[in-house]
């Protein structure tokens, strides 16, 4: 069934589970029918709310504010204000989209700690009051234009545990100099109510959560001794959302359970907040592109120009260059910013055990377009489909139309369980009428199951003809 949810999206919910290169070769198949090979995307949101219940399960204190800058698209932003979670934006674009959506403005914090002034006063305007800050020129600037604001001091994470993106070499101050700007907070007369981290995007350590949350107790201390009323603590981001990760989601929500429950106990009144974004999206979105162009060059030549390319001999192993109709300046901008690896898998199987080095391309006329440089697979031909998995977070958010390319089509599917999960007003019962002379085939000749209610969708579900048949002869 087919579920309309606003700006253009449809969500085709399924009502059993179909495997992810099943759905990728009928969206292929739709493609063909229509004459085209467009890069496209799948996205289960059924992944996302799945992600969800674990989050309240396993981390039931810390309410979730989704990073928009992770993916913003509507189908996701849509879903999880549904789901009731909150958000993190960092532009008055940002905040301009929640907000469009029905969504209050106190479920939005302005977590930019650098914002520029007439995006404050938009965030005054709309009543957007919690934003973060970590210098003295960011004080004055909410003094004069938002001195109602709700602030919250952004602090540097504990330097030495492994992440993917270390955002502490642009936002944050050090905690030895949280008493000053605490100090010129106070002479201003604004309202600081807690402390934010954040240990870097695509954590590697869960220790590092702990370390933070240890380093926030006490700059929380010392903000309660100078007489703020702190009440709010912002655990940040870094949960990871795709498989083959350093840690896991469980991992790390231990680490962070056990350290909040000691520094920052359920009785204290405390609330605390997170600001996740991979973790709902990563694992949810699967890009499919295809080969539209290919070479053969000598394996162990260097790639570098005409030089490469040469006649082979019988004794020369071959190597190929695969050129796809999406790259780094597109969706596949996650390997430059967000220090991603990507992996392709096949549609279909090749028939050719061999396999033979090769590197897969973007399809912009730059030398950088670059995805992989060296990977294995069978000889390819051009035409055919990859796909890559856990394509989710800072892909599509951040990706161009350089040179004219244009961005991939995105497919929403959700499992019946989970779209009614959010929607259970959405599962209507409607009659079935049967045609009395169809009674005596459909006794026969079908299954008799235990239910007599279908929903109103193409699927159905079982139904009892034994109370179908009493109910139309009566």
């Amino acid at each position: 069934m087919k579920h309309y949810i606003g700006n253009g999206c449809v969500v085709e919910s399924l009502p059993y589970n179909k495997s992810k290169t099943t759905l990728i070769t009928e969206k292929i198949a739709s493609l063909e029918s229509e004459h085209s090979e467009d890069a496209f995307f799948v996205a289960d949101l059924g992944d996302i709310v799945i992600k969800y219940q674990t989050w309240r399960e396993l981390l039931p204190r810390i309410d979730p504010f989704y990073a928009l800058k992770c993916n913003d698209d509507h189908a996701v932003i849509k879903l999880l204000a549904d789901l009731g979670t909150s958000f993190d934006c960092a532009s008055k674009a940002e905040i301009e989209k929640i907000l469009n959506l029905g969504v209050s403005p106190s479920r939005i914090i302005y977590a930019n700690p650098c914002k520029q002034k007439s995006f404050i006063r938009y965030a005054a305007k709309h009543n957007v009051k919690t934003m973060t800050f970590d210098n003295e020129a960011e004080l004055y600037k909410v003094k004069q234009s938002f001195p109602e604001a709700r602030l919250v001091l952004r602090i540097l994470p504990p330097a030495d545990f492994k992440v993917q993106c270390n955002l502490g070499i642009k936002f944050g101050c050090h905690p030895k100099k949280a008493a000053q700007l605490l100090t010129k907070a106070k002479e201003l007369e604004l309202n600081v109510v807690g402390i934010s981290f954040h240990v870097g995007s695509g954590a590697e350590e869960a220790e590092a959560f702990a370390a933070a949350v240890e380093q926030a107790y006490y700059v929380f201390e010392l903000g309660r001794e100078m007489g703020f009323n702190f009440e709010l603590l912002d655990v940040g981001g870094g949960f990871p959302g795709q498989k083959n990760t350093a840690i896991t989601f469980k991992e790390v929500a231990e680490v962070l359970n056990t350290a909040l429950d000691r520094y920052f106990p359920s009785d204290t009144g405390i609330r605390i907040i997170a600001e996740p974004g991979r973790y709902f999206v990563a694992s949810a979105f699967t890009l499919a592109v295809n080969i539209i162009a290919k070479r053969i060059v000598l394996r162990d030549r260097p790639i570098d120009g005409d030089a490469q390319e040469m006649m082979l001999t019988p004794n020369d192993e071959p190597a190929f260059m695969y050129y796809v109709n999406d790259g780094v300046y597109g969706s596949f901008n996650c390997l430059l910013f967000d220090h991603a690896k990507v992996q392709p898998s096949m549609v279909q199987d090749c028939q050719d055990e061999n396999t033979f080095t090769s590197s897969i391309w973007g399809p912009t006329c730059d030398g950088l377009d670059c995805i992989m440089e060296d990977c294995l697979l069978p000889e390819l031909p051009v035409g055919a489909w990859l796909f890559f998995e856990d394509m989710g977070a800072y892909t599509m958010s951040a990706s161009t139309c350089f040179n004219g390319m244009p961005r991939p089509s995105c497919h929403f599917y959700c499992s019946e369980d989970s779209w009614y999960y959010l929607y259970p007003e959405q599962k209507k019962k409607t009659e079935i009428r049967i045609p009395s002379k169809a009674i005596p085939i459909l006794k026969t000749g079908l299954d008799i199951h235990s239910s007599y209610e279908q929903t109103d969708d193409v699927f159905g579900s079982p139904l009892n003809f034994d109370k179908i048949c009493e109910d139309i002869t009566c």
